[in-house]
């Protein structure tokens, strides 16, 4: 007997049901489904059902179907699809899929319309689009403080290292963070996720805060910046940066400790990371000190970090203890303790803001510049430059109807 595909499309007022009236027709005559999709927005419903069917079958279910939209009060139409088109639909399941994620403090129609338009001019198609942030209140304007959308892609970009370039250019001029990654299984698979601590965890860089205790605060930070934008060696600006800290009493540390400030979304990051079973690393050019701190206060698995040497009278010695934590060593750990703990690299996550961070960020499956330097922005395929670091949830796909408090800060 000779079978028709036919394309169901289904509009109006979402209610419980509609669904299962429609397939309880579609049953009836042993419809194949082929395809099946559906979008609610603002309780309207979008839904469309490919079926297979006998072609003496087809004129009834139609006429049925009419009539049941007619009692539910919805638009119903029907496109016949050719065995060729149908076909060369299939031929195109192949491909591969991307997913480009778009967020900021809020999205207006000429940023997703930047965002859109390179889609378009890399032959990308959409397939979905799907909103990971709550719903903004029109009230109450204040209360959700982030915008995010993500895009389902199918096919090969043409040039995908333009792409990531024109993205980029975008989020600097419009205010909006950008990650394109490819829709595998380890995409959704993270496991383990390591932080650098100091600008990145919190709002500060701790050699700073010690130096400012000591008197020595400008020498400092002027070594700082210049390492944190590749400027000199790490190591030597580390040995220099920490021989002025010499003679300041050890008790200033726990000062500054309890009143580190904290980035914004690491409380609601770390809170998700951990109840869905995360391992959560802190690999910082910074202080075992700081991290054990950060270590205890969010339940963090793993601390690499530099140890200052104290002398007996209780005061630094100018000196650190062990091998110095830097971009390689950064690097190193992150492959180590995703073997420890047996991890495919693929499914890493680094996330950090300076040049020593650039090691890990590159070598990780997905590697984040955070709030970061020029530099590291522009070798890193990701970065969050708009938001919090809870800005990360959204590029591992969560969305706020997951966590229960629909993105409130």
């Amino acid at each position: 007997m000779k079978k028709e595909q036919i394309l169901v499309r289904i509009t109006g007022q979402d209610r419980p049901g509609l669904t299962a009236s429609v397939m309880g027709i579609l049953a009836k005559y042993d419809a194949q489904i082929l395809d099946i999709g559906q979008a609610d927005i603002h309780s309207t419903l979008s839904l469309g059902i490919l079926i297979r069917m006998d072609e003496t079958n087809s004129g009834q279910v139609m006429k049925e179907l009419l009539f049941k939209a007619t009692e539910l009060g919805v638009q119903i139409g029907f496109s016949p699809i050719g065995d060729n088109e149908y076909e060369d639909w299939v031929g195109h399941q192949g491909k591969n899929r991307y997913i480009l994620t778009v967020m900021g403090r809020q999205l207006e129609a000429r940023q997703i319309e930047a965002a859109t338009s390179v889609i378009a001019e890399q032959g990308l198609n959409i397939d979905s689009i799907i909103r990971l942030t709550g719903r903004k209140s029109i009230k109450n304007p204040a209360k959700h403080t982030r915008a995010c959308i993500e895009f389902s892609l199918r096919g090969e970009p043409k040039d995908r290292q333009e792409m990531q370039s024109k993205l980029m250019k975008l989020s600097s001029e419009m205010e909006i963070d950008f990650s394109f990654q490819l829709d595998d299984m380890f995409r959704r698979m993270r496991r383990l996720i390591c932080f650098d601590m100091d600008s990145t965890l919190i709002q500060t860089e701790c050699i700073d805060e010690l130096a400012e205790r000591n008197g020595v605060g400008a020498q400092v930070r002027a070594i700082t910046e210049s390492a944190m934008r590749g400027e000199i060696d790490f190591k030597e600006s580390f040995t220099r940066r920490v021989s002025l800290l010499k003679g300041l009493d050890v008790s200033v540390m726990q000062e500054i400790a309890e009143k580190l400030p904290i980035t914004e979304g690491v409380d609601r990051l770390m809170t998700t990371l951990k109840r869905y079973g995360y391992k959560i690393a802190i690999l910082s050019g910074g202080f075992t000190y700081f991290g054990e701190y950060l270590q205890r206060r969010y339940g963090i698995d793993y601390v690499y970090a530099n140890e200052l040497e104290i002398g007996p009278d209780g005061k630094l010695t100018g000196r650190y203890v062990g091998e110095i934590v830097d971009g390689h060593r950064k690097a190193e750990l992150l492959k180590l303790i995703a073997q420890v703990e047996k991890v495919n690299l693929a499914q890493t996550i680094a996330v950090g803001d300076g040049a020593n961070d650039l090691p890990m960020i590159s070598e990780a499956g997905l590697g984040i510049a955070f709030h970061a330097k020029p530099r590291v922005v522009a070798n890193a395929e990701q970065s969050i430059n708009t938001i919090g670091l809870d800005g990360v949830l959204y590029f591992l796909g969560f969305k706020d109807s997951y966590l229960g408090d629909q993105g409130v800060m």
